[in-house]
């Protein structure tokens, strides 16, 4: 039987309280029943990953796991017509890596329901350069011209910009003509911001001040933010009439002192951004968007590092601590 290597999380039997991460060799049968077998070729590491490999992460409902809530490969079989043996292949996201193995192996088993073609334009390497972060960027930036954001329409705010989501959602909306504004705790990373695209870069401090109001100068048309927190309540208030803020993360916190005020008196909309289990027709779509127009010509691999399987509970680590810009391809 094949057997391949894997990055498993599993609860350390001495103390339930503490988890094992180490690479070991699995085989084929370990992998859940039904679906599509796919011979990973890269994944890549997101915020949630490194949440995972967390005895407190909250986030696997199932030991022991592989995480990996990402994945681009090859089918090597399948139970559904809808892809065949060679195929190419794109999952993310739904239950991969929390309750079902997930891309942290060489070979991985899903569900066709989860899964996208590699759609033309983009490579296995690239679409995992985008993985999680670029769909939730892509499917932020699709939910604000759903609600009338056009380039005229004024700059347009990115929050944590340095990573994942922010990078290249910083990218994607300069790719469109958008007059983007960066917001950063790494100022001392202006340069990559600027070579991004962005006009403009605020430090964390001016988004997040002391004396938060209800309602202040409007200073952006938009805004994506997967930090959330204190700088939330501070974003909508800076938003424009009828502007509105994309909101897909919390690395700043879960909680934010907010008032009604930006909603009854700007008509600000507040938009929530769930990458996980959007659609799959709109999956197809989104993914076809990034590789055509929302693809940032040459920044992709400017914007990322790739690694191997044996460097990954490191990259783990690092993502928690905030201590990464762009993204972590996983080699595989």
């Amino acid at each position: 039987m094949t057997t391949f290597r894997a990055l498993v999380v599993d609860r350390a039997a001495a103390d339930r309280d503490r988890v094992d991460i180490r690479i070991r060799d699995l085989t084929l049968g370990d992998l859940p029943e039904g679906g599509v077998t796919v011979r990973v070729a890269y994944s890549s590491v997101n915020y949630k990953d490194g949440l995972a490999a967390k005895p407190d992460g909250k986030v696997v409902r199932n030991y022991p796991i592989v995480p990996g809530i990402d994945l681009a490969g090859t089918v090597v079989s399948s139970d559904d017509p809808r892809f065949r043996e060679g195929d190419q292949v794109i999952a993310t996201g739904f239950e991969l890596g929390t309750s079902r193995h997930g891309g942290f192996g060489q070979y991985a088993r899903v569900p066709a329901d989860w899964i996208v073609p590699l759609p033309d334009g983009l490579t296995l390497q690239e679409a995992m350069a985008f993985g999680t972060a670029g769909l939730t960027a892509a499917l932020s930036i699709h939910r604000l011209e759903e609600h009338g954001l056009r380039p005229e329409a004024g700059p347009v705010l990115v929050t944590g910009a340095t990573g994942g989501v922010g990078s290249l959602a910083v990218a994607m909306l300069a790719r469109l003509g958008y007059e983007v504004i960066a917001g950063t705790g790494k100022t001392e990373e202006q340069a990559y911001l600027r070579g991004l695209g962005a006009s403009a870069v605020v430090g964390r401090a001016d988004l997040a001040p002391e004396d938060l109001r209800p309602l202040v100068k409007p200073r952006w048309a938009a805004a994506i933010d997967p930090v959330g927190g204190r700088s939330l309540a501070y974003i909508l208030s800076a938003t424009q009439y009828g502007g509105s803020v994309a909101v897909s993360g919390l690395a700043g916190g879960a909680e934010w002192p907010a008032t009604v005020h930006p909603f009854i008196l700007r008509g600000v909309n507040l938009l929530g951004i769930d990458s996980v289990y959007v659609p799959n027709a709109l999956r197809v779509r989104l993914w076809e968007r990034m590789a055509g127009e929302l693809k940032p010509p040459g920044l992709l691999e400017e914007m990322s590092v790739e690694i191997a399987l044996d460097e990954l509970p490191e990259a783990l680590g690092n993502i928690l601590k905030g201590r990464h810009r762009g993204r972590t391809v996983v080699k595989l």
